[in-house]
């Protein structure tokens, strides 16, 4: 099977937006560029982290009572109330 010798559009130096990169990538695979990679340092701090759960209608409507009452936002008070629940478990 002989190998197929892609031509590269070649790869520009800079982009002038991140929209004039985002447009070049939508339409080119990094794979095709690998030799053109550089490696290098970078240093990612994760926070937090959210998670979506599903939870029914009447749940949702007591947790938001708690949340009025409590002066708080509702995914506040359902991560306060699974904690203490998890503890306890």
């Amino acid at each position: 099977m002989k190998s197929i010798d892609k031509k590269l559009v070649p790869l520009p130096e800079n982009f002038s937006s991140e929209e004039e990169a985002s447009e070049f990538w939508d339409t080119h695979s990094i794979a095709d560029y690998k030799d053109f990679l550089e490696p290098v340092d970078l240093e990612v701090t994760l926070k937090r982290r959210h998670f979506e759960i599903e939870i029914d209608e009447t749940a949702f409507l007591a947790l938001q009572a708690i949340a009025i009452k409590r002066q708080k936002p509702v995914r506040q008070i359902a991560s306060e109330i699974l904690k203490e629940k998890l503890e306890a478990a």
